[in-house]
């Protein structure tokens, strides 16, 4: 028999919210193994702006190599 006291609707809802968290962590698995994160490779507008705020502070310096840093 169902209890339908306080303690058992709380524990009803606790247990859907859980299973829903669980859908929702499924399904977001289940998306990022469809759609993998691409490598990211050198940025263009990332690089000219670097090159831009170091020819600000230095004029007539260049920017030779970006690395990012771990």
């Amino acid at each position: 028999m169902l209890a339908t006291g306080l303690a058992g609707v709380c524990g009803l809802a606790f247990l859907v919210v859980f299973g829903l968290l669980a859908f929702f962590a499924l399904a977001i698995r289940l998306v990022m193994e469809a759609f993998p994160e691409r490598p990211s490779g050198p940025d263009p507008a990332r690089a000219a702006a670097i090159a831009a705020a170091v020819a600000s502070v230095l004029p007539g310096a260049r920017v030779t190599r970006i690395e990012e840093m771990p």
